[in-house]
């Protein structure tokens, strides 16, 4: 009998200055079955990933002291860009910084079930593709005249 597949734990990087945010954050995180990495500022951040081998996704505030969210996370995508980015703002028009780059948005404050529903949201969209291109390449090499379309629904 063959084992259920065993979905891959994910890494998440929050990053966020205020620390009663970011404890909550990484809280609800965890609770949810994610491994968190927290750091308080961008420059912690930047010493995180130095030391771990895969992040999934970046959770950042969007206004930090030493760099903002956006800045941040072009300097990490440059060095991971497979990592998804969700940036969160308490501002309204936040969302209108990370439309140009493909990259998520979320307003603070936020309710638990919201945020890890839209993590897992894009986490899921990010497994789908993967899961699609493997099936693409399978079906091209064996019956390369024959279009397969697959909707992913787990």
């Amino acid at each position: 009998m063959d084992s259920p597949l065993k979905v891959p734990q994910k890494t998440i990087l929050v990053v966020e200055d205020t620390a009663l945010v970011l404890n909550a954050v990484r809280m609800i995180l965890e609770r949810a079955k994610f491994t968190v990495l927290a750091a308080a500022s961008a420059t912690e951040a930047m010493r995180l990933t130095e030391y771990t081998k895969t992040i999934d996704l970046l959770l950042s505030d969007v206004m930090m002291p030493d760099m903002s969210g956006p800045d941040l996370a072009v300097e990490l995508k440059q060095l991971r860009p497979d990592m998804r980015v969700i940036l969160m703002s308490g501002y309204p028009d936040g969302g209108m910084l990370v439309r140009k780059y493909g990259w998520y948005f979320i307003q603070k404050p936020f309710v638990p079930i919201q945020l890890v529903a839209k993590i897992n949201e894009i986490l899921d969209e990010e497994r789908c593709a993967t899961k699609a291109q493997i099936i693409s390449i399978r079906v091209r090499d064996c019956t390369p005249r024959r279009q397969v379309y697959l909707a992913c629904s787990e």
